[in-house]
């Protein structure tokens, strides 16, 4: 149980750690469950790649189970969650205690080819109750006691007892946020490059919401969006974010790059009777085609089968704007929802790509993808390119175009511009090419 990992794989994911925690109940109740996130990480994999960003958080598992001993079960909640059961029975000073001693020791950076970066966590924690043997109740309390966590103004630490409910403190200044980030503009559209691969033409971007925040710099936006959900101001930033589409695909029209623009969609907006209306007010009010641009969707809004979202899309559909399933593959098994659904791209989930050098089921999921294309008559786009090898074997497999740091991450409006002109996406992928050689 103490071993050290070799691969993120071989720490048990949310189910298993689920089973793990469920026997360990059932032998033992004296236990306490702690969340770790990892803040704000999903910086790191876009600054440094996916891959280095696992390397990171493998690092992290191996110092937190060298840290807490052979005693303790550790898993992988989400991404960038780690879970993490202590045997015995614990109050609060001694809660506290295990997450000063892990703030302390993570105060040592850790660094990979060059970088450094020193983990800061936010931790939720509970202590079971000698009478209870749920271990889903259990894991709800220690995410709710996380995500108090987070909105914790002085300390990224919240204690929950299993009977105690969670507090939403920060929530009100999260609406704040978001009302000054509107206000001060401070909300801004970066864009990352969609690639031809023969010719590492740029043929599009991904517009991607990015949060200039006064004190913390350039930011992912995740806590503004969960604002905007939690107020009913979802609309007001998916029509924000749509506009500066818009106003974006004139621009590089005047710069004469000709190609289309992702949008991510909200599903709030979808179910938005003034969708089309709006659409078609700022095609009018911009005089742009709406060929420039894509709207993005996720499967699982896709696979919602509401016919509301059906006749938005093939309303939008007819007026000209393509429509794009993104993630293909990552969270359903269910295929009869593409049948159904007029699509334009399917963009094959980054996991498939990133793997495909080491696993060739991955190559056959891409493939099969091919087959779904084919059979709609849409274009494939692979997502999280990051090494030559990928992209060969994609452009051997008959892929036409991807994205990922292999040719750029997402960059503001003038820097796309000048990687656009001046071929920065082809000259830093031969530059890779030749290194490989």
């Amino acid at each position: 149980m103490g071993e050290v990992h070799q691969s993120l794989a071989t720490i048990s994911n949310r189910y298993a750690f689920l089973d793990r925690i469920d026997s360990a109940v059932k032998a033992d109740n004296k236990l306490s469950l702690m969340l770790i996130d990892v803040v704000r990480f999903s910086d790191v994999s876009s600054s440094l790649g996916y891959q280095v960003g696992d390397i990171i958080l493998l690092e992290i598992a191996n110092r937190i189970r060298k840290l807490f001993g052979e005693e303790i079960l550790l898993g992988r909640i989400s991404g960038d969650i780690f879970g993490l059961v202590i045997p015995g029975r614990h109050g609060e000073r001694q809660l506290r205690f295990h997450f000063n001693h892990l703030i302390e020791h993570f105060k040592t950076p850790i660094t990979f080819d060059g970088h450094a970066f020193i983990a800061d966590f936010n931790v939720g924690a509970v202590a079971n109750c000698h009478n209870n043997t749920d271990t889903i109740k259990l894991l709800a309390i220690a995410e709710a006691a996380l995500r108090q966590a987070k909105e914790n103004k002085y300390e990224n630490f919240h204690i929950l007892s299993m009977t105690e409910k969670a507090h939403t403190g920060r929530s009100l200044a999260l609406k704040a946020d978001l009302k000054r980030a509107f206000s001060n503009d401070e909300l801004e559209i970066y864009f990352q490059p969609k690639v031809e691969l023969k010719t590492l033409e740029i043929v599009g971007a991904e517009c991607l919401l990015r949060w200039n925040h006064p004190l913390d710099g350039v930011l992912f936006p995740g806590a503004l969006i969960e604002a905007a959900e939690s107020y009913n101001m979802m609309n007001e930033l998916g029509y924000w974010t749509l506009e500066q589409a818009f106003k974006s695909a004139v621009e590089f029209k005047r710069q004469g790059l000709n190609m289309v623009l992702s949008v991510n969609m909200s599903p709030t907006q979808l179910y938005d009777f003034n969708f089309i209306p709006n659409l078609q007010a700022l095609r009018d009010k911009y005089d742009i085609s709406l060929t420039q641009l894509e709207l993005e969707l996720t499967e699982d809004v896709a696979l919602s089968n509401s016919l509301m979202v059906k006749r938005q899309l093939s309303e939008a559909r007819a007026l000209g704007m393509k429509i794009s399933v993104d993630d293909f593959g990552k969270g359903y098994s269910n295929l009869a929802y593409i049948r159904d659904l007029a699509i334009d791209t399917i963009k094959i989930d980054k996991t498939f790509v990133m793997g495909l050098e080491d696993n060739p089921v991955n190559l056959a999921i891409i493939k099969a993808a091919q087959v779904i294309g084919n059979a709609l008559q849409c274009d494939i786009v692979a997502e999280g390119i990051e090494t030559v090898g990928q992209m060969h074997r994609l452009r051997e497999s008959g892929i036409v175009s991807g994205q990922g740091f292999l040719f750029s991450q997402a960059v503001p409006e003038q820097d796309f511009i000048q990687l656009c002109r001046s071929d920065l996406a082809v000259g830093s992928s031969q530059a890779y090419m030749s290194r490989k050689a």
